[in-house]
């Protein structure tokens, strides 16, 4: 079943075929929490979001259309899951502690550990980096998010966030300058 496009396993999970939406699950998972996880700066929530994400998806299966791909439309599903959360739980907007883990900063190989100096200044820049996501407007770090992290394009993320490429465009720039700037301002 892995060769099965996405839209194939759609449509086969729509004729009741749970086997081909644990398929969907497996590809798309880690993507959606990682996703979810720099939005909410919480693993545990951002599993939480998902798992309803995906029991949402699956309950509205019928209503996927093909000219909107898998992700995008879980995506969405996965928003308004993350608001109704953010709303009950009152949840931080960002924290990028995952980003440690998630893109190799802290290491599993103890033989090779860098220099503890090395390991504090590390920390001192995550900790900027942190600083300054959570400053960036909610629409900026969302459309940052979405290109840096996810990959999607210009014109996926336009659908996906229901605005003009062109405000997707000014939202990204927007975005790495004030993030730069932020970055700047907390070095000096």
């Amino acid at each position: 079943m892995d060769s099965l496009s996405d839209t194939e396993l759609v449509e086969r999970a729509k004729q009741g075929d749970g086997s081909a939406f644990e398929q969907l699950v497996y590809r798309h998972q880690d993507r959606l929490v990682h996703s979810l996880e720099l939005g909410t700066g919480s693993r545990e929530d951002a599993l939480e979001i998902a798992q309803h994400a995906f029991v949402s998806a699956w309950k509205h299966l019928n209503t996927f259309r093909s000219e909107a791909g898998f992700y995008s439309w879980l995506y969405r599903i996965a928003r308004n899951c993350a608001v109704t959360h953010h709303r009950r739980n009152r949840l931080p907007t960002v924290s990028l502690d995952s980003i440690t883990e998630s893109r190799g900063f802290d290491t599993a190989d103890h033989e090779h550990q860098p220099a503890p100096s090395h390991q504090l200044e590390r920390e001192d820049e995550l900790t900027q980096l942190r600083q300054a996501m959570s400053q960036i407007p909610d629409e900026f770090r969302e459309a940052l998010i979405l290109k840096e992290i996810d990959g999607l394009s210009y014109e996926e993320i336009a659908r996906l966030l229901e605005i003009p490429m062109g405000t997707v465009r000014s939202r990204i720039f927007r975005a790495r300058q004030e993030l730069a700037e932020r970055i700047r301002r907390l070095k000096k």
